[in-house]
């Protein structure tokens, strides 16, 4: 066996250990139902944290999405800032949604809070805070007076994916996105590795 074949040959295995290398570390997206087994409404008397404690439960990243079920008829979800989350007012929402499949996708670190868009709610503890990739904030979910802001909210962008898709789609199409992605790059790497061993 030649050096340079030996070369060639040592490449290659360090190619399709790079590959697959990249394989065991790709990302995976996750869809969370808020709540688990609950469906978005007002926590029982017997559980009155459940969105404190769910929040706190669930390790949410970017590319991971929240989907929040709940009868249309009887209830919304509006996405507010952190003032009119602790004093439960709901006018001059960020973003508003009653269809009762509503799915957001995240797209970047920060702090978001969502609560129900109908009056009362929020005060019966229907409203939850998202934490991604930063510090929570320590006293955002302490309980403090309820009261209605007069002032009107400032204006941001939705930090979500403002068109609701029904969670067999958006899994599908996220998940063929990220299959697309991997097979593309890992279509590039064994060329190379093609190439770089045929010119040794």
């Amino acid at each position: 066996m030649t050096a340079n074949h030996h070369f060639s040959h040592n490449w290659l295995l360090l190619c399709l250990l790079l590959i697959s290398f990249q394989i065991q570390t790709s990302v995976h997206c996750f869809q969370y139902k808020v709540g688990d087994l609950d469906s978005w409404g007002i926590p029982t008397s017997s559980n009155p944290q459940l969105y404190t404690k769910w929040s706190k439960n669930n390790d949410i990243k970017i590319g991971d999405s929240l989907l929040f079920l709940y009868p249309p008829s009887q209830d919304s979800l509006v996405q507010v800032t952190l003032e009119n989350y602790k004093r439960c007012n709901i006018k001059n929402p960020i973003l508003y949604m009653n269809n009762g499949n509503s799915l957001f996708n995240i797209t970047s670190k920060g702090e978001y809070f969502f609560t129900s868009g109908e009056p009362g709610h929020c005060q019966k503890n229907q409203k939850i805070h998202i934490t991604v990739g930063v510090n929570a904030s320590s006293d955002v979910d302490a309980p403090s007076p309820y009261g209605s802001a007069t002032s009107s909210a400032p204006s941001y962008q939705p930090v979500f994916g403002s068109i609701p898709q029904p969670p067999s789609q958006s899994m599908v199409a996220s998940d063929s996105s990220h299959i697309a992605s991997n097979s593309q790059a890992l279509i590039i790497g064994f060329v190379m590795c093609l190439l770089f061993s045929a010119l040794m």
